[in-house]
């Protein structure tokens, strides 16, 4: 007598768990081909030549710009410095990446951005992977200052149809708001720190306690100054039922310190 045969069940996966996909790192000499002022502090860079096999799948993945930082040596190269920087747009038809630049203090990045024209040459490096965040959620929480606005203007372009989206963002005034396009149902909230220093005031956090937010399960993304972020993290959890398992918090820059980005997360 046999036995009957047992059909075996597959496990069944997570479909709001993110993924995390490795790239290939390289470096690729790219030409300024196009400067636009999109607000009163930030530029966007469009970048052409050897993007052949760029690859960038998470809305907040991160490449390497590297920028003059000195004079040049005896081989008449001068040194960098990197930084971190969001891809906006990635248009393989064009061939051209866009970056966009907060012009916010006195660093190289910032003194790169304040003089770049078309025809200067720019190296970049990454990404080395992406953090893909499931759109199948009932809503979804962007909060971030103008060094988040990459991330969230391409989270916001890349939400399809039927999703639904609460954008926080903090800005020093009118002047520094962006229009963002989506196909999503997206509502957008303004916080104006009026000419105090970025990351020095509570302006996301007061902000935050006055919005009426959309009932159902959520994903949360913070990014912001590193100890605001970690402030927000908590109180998202505390006063908002955010499910830290949803949920995706970092500090792009710390107040007194130099090419930070940091993470807040279990």
């Amino acid at each position: 007598m046999t036995s009957p045969t047992v059909a075996l069940k597959e496990p069944e996966t997570d479909t709001r768990a993110p993924r995390r996909v490795r790239h290939e790192p390289r470096r690729r000499q790219l030409e300024v081909k196009r400067v636009d002022q999109i607000a009163a502090h930030m530029i966007r860079v469009a970048l052409g030549g050897d993007l052949e096999g760029f690859t960038s799948l998470g809305f907040d993945d991160h490449i390497k710009l590297f920028f003059p930082d000195g004079p040049a040596g005896a081989d008449g190269t001068p040194p960098t410095a990197s930084r971190d920087y969001t891809p906006r747009r990635f248009d393989p038809t064009a061939n051209t990446l866009d970056i966009e630049f907060v012009l916010h203090d006195a660093g190289p990045a910032t003194r790169w951005a304040e003089q770049v024209k078309p025809g200067q040459q720019l190296q970049i490096g990454g990404p080395r992977g992406s953090f893909i965040i499931p759109t199948n959620f009932d809503w979804h929480l962007l909060i971030g200052d103008d060094t988040a606005l990459p991330a969230i203007g391409r989270r916001l372009a890349e939400l399809p149809a039927g999703t639904r989206a609460v954008v926080l963002a903090e800005v020093d005034g009118p002047a520094d708001q962006l229009s963002f396009e989506s196909a999503a149902d997206v509502t957008v909230a303004w916080a104006h720190r009026n000419g105090a220093e970025a990351g020095s005031t509570s302006v996301l956090a007061d902000t935050l306690k006055t919005l009426r937010l959309p009932l159902g399960d959520y994903y949360a993304w913070v990014a912001c100054e590193s100890l605001t972020a970690k402030a927000l993290r908590a109180q998202l959890i505390a006063a908002h039922g955010a499910n830290p398992k949803w949920m995706r918090a970092a500090g792009y820059w710390r107040r007194g310190a130099v090419a930070v980005h940091d993470t807040h997360n279990d």
